[in-house]
Formats: structure tokens, C-alpha cells, sequence
């Protein structure tokens, strides 16, 4: 059998000038300040040895090692080292500041997003992968580049059929598709049903119960964190039933949402009416897998540090200065 071309994916990803100098920069701070060799560093980074040589090499070459790994890839591989000791975390990726038009870093968050898929597809380690929903995850695939991912399958993890998202799960499935080639499974329902009896029928049909069995066969999952502001446009108040229910949702306890499901601020999965509703893998399932989460942004602050202290997440893709803000208060 062939041996699959790893190095097409990682072309596509060096389109973008700025996000191969901060990968220079990354590479060189590993390598020169943490002591990691340049097999290390490819490791870290998940790119190849000969990539991660490249990398270093243009550090030197360029003077990136002394403009940007001692003032701003030090810092954010710092608070990654942070971050993954903190939380057993055993991925995290924190992107650098950018300017941006709106309230979530979704230029930035975009970019490293977008970067950590393509690398999951060159490194062929998962043949089912399970997608959230979310802005962040939505930005991160639209700033994808075409990549060769024929020996995936992708499996919407939740419904949305009937509710208009900022982001809306079919979209994001249907967009890694047609840029990957792979297949993709959709989840034909709403996030929620209108009741338990309700959702009992809709899994007892063949094509629901097919997708819940791929799901459970995903060995990387992909989420996105809400917060329980009512303004956020998020799918907790798309799906529920206005700010009336997060409210009342808040005043339970809850303070992150993932999945259509909720987690206090400790972490601890708080029961509610939505459980026996939501058209999602139950949050507990996820354990034991790969669950990496794309967020930021200063009003998630609080609901990304409940996901944290969840141990759901094995990873954590993140802004620098939500994640100065986490580890602010460790």
C-alpha cells in the first residue's frame, strides 16, 4: 500500500505568511529556550521532523528567535505549558492576538483552528471524527485549505435542523466535506426534541440510530463552549427558549455549555429538563476519547475554566489573552 503524502496539507497551511512565522517562532522557542530537540519539536507541533528542522532554521535565518520568540511566542508557549499542566491537557494551542472586528478572536482562533485540522488529517491517526458546533469551529474550517482527507469520515455530534445557528452544524460538516473529500454524516434533527418520548421515536429510526453509532466510534471529537450570556447568539439560546430559559438555567448552577448540555462552574455536569431532549452524545460518553475544544474570548472566559475543570477536554485551542486570563487565576 501507498504511503499517503503527508507534506500536501502542510503546503497548503504555509499560505499564510504570518502563521508560518509564528510557527518559526514556536519551533525556535521549543528548540533554543525549552531545550527540546528538533525531533521534540516536531512532535509538539505535529508536523514533521523535517518541517519542524525547516522552521527552526528560518528562526535563525530570519532573527525571529530574538523579535518574536523572546517577546510573543515565549509568552504563548508559556501559558500553553501552563494550561496543560493545570488540566492534564495533552494538546493546547494558543493563538497570538489579532486585531479583530468583533467580541470572539476569530481571526486568530480561525488560523490556529484551521491549522491543528489540517495537521490532525495529514497525521491519519482517527478515521471517525465527531464536529460540534460553534463559531469558532465554523471560522477554523472555513480558513481550511483544501485537504486531502479521504480516509475520514466526519459525524455532526449534534442536530440543528430546525433552529438558525450563527453557526450552523449542516453548514460546518457540509464545508469540511467539500474541502477535505471525506465523508460526512449529518445529524437529521433539532438539538432538541420536544420531548424524551419525542426523542425515543426519532432514535428509533434507522438513519438517527446509524449516525449515534458512528458518534460513538469517533476517536477525536471537536467541540465548541457556550456561555450562558443571552446576547452571545449562541445555540444555547437558539434552541432553548429565550433568555427566560438561560436565565433560569443560570440560576441552577450552570455556566458552560457543551453539546446542548450544561456544567457548572466546578465542572460538575449539571442534570436538567434539556437532558432527556438533546439530540447529542451524553457528555460523559466523551470520556475516554480524544476532546479537543476550540474557544475564546473575554465573555467565555469563565465558561471555558468550568470546561477545564470538567477533565471532559484532552485539548484546548485558545487565544492568548483568554488563556492569560485562566492562568491568571490558577
Amino acid at each position: 500500500m501507498a504511503t499517503p503524502n503527508k507534506a500536501g496539507p502542510a503546503r497548503a497551511a504555509a499560505a499564510d505568511p504570518r502563521h508560518e512565522a509564528e510557527m518559526a517562532a514556536r519551533a525556535a522557542w521549543l528548540h533554543f529556550v525549552g531545550g527540546l530537540t528538533q525531533s521534540e519539536v516536531a512532535k509538539r507541533l505535529s508536523v514533521p521532523n523535517t518541517r519542524a528542522h525547516r522552521y527552526i532554521a528560518r528562526a535563525q535565518n530570519e532573527g525571529l528567535v530574538r523579535v518574536f520568540v523572546d517577546i510573543e511566542s515565549a509568552d504563548c508557549v508559556a501559558l500553553e505549558t501552563r494550561l496543560m499542566a493545570a488540566y492534564g491537557l495533552s494538546t493546547c494551542r494558543v493563538a497570538m492576538e489579532a486585531q479583530e472586528s468583533g467580541p470572539l478572536p476569530l481571526r486568530a482562533l480561525s488560523v490556529i483552528g484551521a491549522d491543528y485540522l489540517m495537521q490532525v488529517l495529514a497525521a491519519g491517526d482517527h478515521e471517525v471524527i465527531g464536529i460540534g458546533h460553534g463559531r469558532t469551529i465554523a471560522a477554523s474550517v472555513d480558513a481550511m485549505g483544501r485537504t486531502s482527507g479521504e480516509r475520514v469520515r466526519f459525524v455532526s455530534l449534534l442536530g440543528g435542523l430546525t433552529r438558525s445557528y450563527a453557526a450552523n452544524p449542516y453548514d460546518v460538516i457540509h464545508n469540511l466535506a467539500r474541502k477535505t473529500g471525506a465523508e460526512a454524516y449529518l445529524m437529521p434533527a433539532p438539538l432538541f426534541a420536544n420531548s424524551a418520548k419525542d426523542k425515543e421515536v426519532m432514535l428509533a429510526q434507522s438513519g438517527l440510530a446509524a449516525t449515534m453509532e458512528l458518534i460513538s466510534e469517533a476517536s477525536l471529537v471537536i467541540v465548541g463552549i457556550g456561555d450562558m450570556d443571552s446576547s452571545g447568539g449562541g445555540a444555547s439560546t437558539d434552541a432553548l427558549e429565550g433568555p427566560d430559559a438561560i436565565a433560569e438555567l443560570s440560576r441552577l448552577g450552570a455556566s458552560a455549555e457543551i453539546l446542548g448540555q450544561f456544567l457548572t462552574a466546578e465542572g460538575e455536569i449539571l442534570a436538567t429538563p434539556y437532558d432527556k431532549r438533546v439530540m447529542a452524545p451524553a457528555l460523559d460518553s466523551l470520556r475516554g476519547r480524544e476532546v479537543v475544544a476550540i474557544a475564546g474570548g473575554e465573555s467565555k472566559t469563565g465558561a471555558v475554566r468550568a470546561a477545564l475543570r470538567s477533565k471532559l477536554l484532552t485539548g484546548l485551542i485558545i487565544d492568548e489573552a483568554t488563556a492569560r486570563r485562566i492562568v491568571e487565576e490558577l
